[in-house]
Parts: structure tokens; C-alpha cells; sequence
């Protein structure tokens, strides 16, 4: 069977930002029907009747376009915000209800399974960064992600993701810290998962020359991974470039990695972003290409 590929509309910020905009250019220009929607798209804060409309046009996405919407990501702006390990627990408080609010809005949008990145501690003065989280913290973080869990099945979701990030302040950051934190959040009434991404995992600068390996993340975390996102990177940040850059992410050694760990079936997406600024229409040339590079490879 074909690795499932799919694209985050991450490529779509500030540009093809509804559905009549997006729907045609994936369908048609990148020849995919599996889409992972970004709330940098939607806002879940808005006004409930602005979010309920929106709600409805997605739903008949499937139908009028012939793409299954899979998951929805937080995408880059609420992730510019500590979230759920803000120091000010009034923060947590609204980023933990700014993630209901995304279920909801995701149900209603019959979009069954959300995620992301969590949170992230604040710096210390000295710029000091440890090698785990204050036990408080966790404690919490994981106490909260219980409780969104349930909320998470009221609502009627399937799955929620944590994807894990190369940041000592968030978590979790190592292949041990996931496998803890899956284990300590097993048996909630929507299941955590994880989503592992190309060039979070070989992020050279954290785990080291010969250490980091999307291999070693994708085998020894198989049971909890439930899809994957793919970019073009150079291992020394994550780039998020896409496939027309010289980078280290060879799209065909990807895919023998994802079947040596039996995830060959779990979907793939692309996740790229673009300056703001890049014209429209290279920005369209440069997807279709790396949609085409994948498909090669994957299909």
C-alpha cells in the first residue's frame, strides 16, 4: 500500500485562506486529497457565529472538492505563545481554553483529530536551559492534557497529537520524555498520540552530529505515532523548507525509514512555510514541485 500523503495548509497563511480558496488549488494544482487544516486559517477565539459558519464550509469540503480534511494543526501563531507552560497559570488557563474552543470548532467542522506543540517554559536570566522540565510543570502539563482529553471526547473527537519539538523549554524533546509522557497519559477517553517531524528529530545543534536520526524517533515510538510531518532541511534548524531547496531529507530514504518502523501506512504530510512577502505564484510553483517529488517517492 502507498504511504497516504498529505499537506499541512501551512502554505496557505495570509494567502488561499478559506475553502473555495484552497480546496481547488489542492485538488486540481497539487493532485492530493488529504489536507491537514491550520488554525493559523481560523482564529477558534472568534465570535462563535463567525467560527460556526466557517465550521459549516469546511464540512462540505469532502463532498465539494474530494478532500478528506484529516487533523488540525495549532500552526505557527498560538505557538508563538508559551500556551500550556506559560509561568502565569491565568495563561494556561485561557490556552487551555483556547484548545477547547479548537475542538469544538474542529467537531463541528467534522474534523476528528487536533494537535500540536504543548508549550514551552519561560528562559531563565542567565540563559541556562535544563535538561527537563520543573516536576511542577510536567505535573501539570499532564494534568491538563487529562482533562482535554475528556473535554476532547465530549466533543467527539478520535485522537489528539503532541508533536514533540527540539526545544529544551518544551516538551517533550527526547525520544525517553515522549515514551514517559505517552505512558502517563494512557487511558484517556480521547487517546494522546505523537507526531514526529523530519526536521525536528535530526535537529543537529540539540541532540548532537551522529545522535540525531528520525529513524531512531520513528522505531522506538511506532505504537504512539499516528502520522508524520516531512520538510526539507539542513539539520542545523528547523527549516520547514520545501523540496525544491538543496537540503539533507532524501524523500526516498524517508520512505524505507517509515517502512522499516511499519508507519508506512500512517499519513505523511508536508508542512513548508514561506516568507510573507514570496510572490503567490512561485510559492505555488514550489509546492506542486515538492508534492510531485514526494508523490515519486512515496507512491
Amino acid at each position: 500500500m502507498n504511504t497516504a500523503l498529505g499537506i499541512n495548509l501551512s502554505f496557505c497563511i495570509k494567502r488561499w485562506i478559506t475553502p473555495e480558496l484552497w480546496g481547488p488549488l489542492v485538488r486540481d494544482r497539487l493532485g492530493l486529497d488529504l489536507v491537514q487544516f491550520s488554525f493559523d486559517l481560523v482564529d477558534p477565539m472568534w465570535p462563535d457565529d463567525i467560527l460556526s459558519g466557517i465550521a459549516c464550509r469546511l464540512r462540505r469540503v469532502p463532498e465539494e472538492y474530494g478532500i478528506e480534511i484529516h487533523s488540525a494543526f495549532i500552526g505557527l501563531a498560538h505557538y508563538t505563545f508559551n500556551q500550556l507552560l506559560h509561568p502565569d497559570l491565568r495563561v494556561r488557563d485561557y490556552a487551555e481554553n483556547w484548545l477547547l474552543r479548537a475542538y469544538r470548532f474542529a467537531a463541528e467542522a467534522g474534523i476528528e483529530r487536533v494537535g500540536g506543540p504543548l508549550g514551552a517554559i519561560a528562559s531563565r536570566a542567565d540563559g541556562h536551559e535544563s535538561e527537563s522540565l520543573p516536576a511542577s510543570d510536567y505535573q501539570d502539563l499532564v494534568t491538563r492534557m487529562t482533562r482535554l482529553a475528556s473535554e476532547a471526547h465530549k466533543a467527539g473527537l478520535l485522537e489528539l497529537y503532541v508533536e514533540p519539538t527540539p526545544l529544551r523549554r518544551e516538551w517533550p524533546w527526547t525520544i525517553a520524555q515522549a515514551r514517559t509522557m505517552m505512558a502517563d497519559v494512557a487511558g484517556t477517553p480521547v487517546p494522546w498520540r505523537l507526531c514526529p517531524d523530519w526536521g525536528h528529530a535530526t535537529f543537529e545543534p540539540l541532540y548532537g552530529r551522529y545522535r540525531a536520526s528520525m529513524e531512531e524517533w520513528l522505531r522506538e515510538l511506532a505504537p504512539h505515532i499516528g502520522m508524520v510531518h516531512i520538510q526539507q532541511t539542513d539539520f542545523q534548524y528547523d527549516r520547514h523548507w520545501d523540496f525544491t531547496e538543496a537540503g539533507a531529507v532524501d524523500p526516498e530514504a524517508a520512505k524505507t525509514v517509515l517502512q522499516q518502523a511499519g508507519l508506512d501506512r500512517s499519513p505523511v504530510f508536508l508542512e513548508v512555510f514561506y516568507p510573507f512577502e514570496r510572490d503567490d505564484r512561485s510559492v505555488l510553483d514550489a509546492v506542486a514541485a515538492s508534492v510531485g517529488i514526494l508523490k515519486r517517492a512515496f507512491g
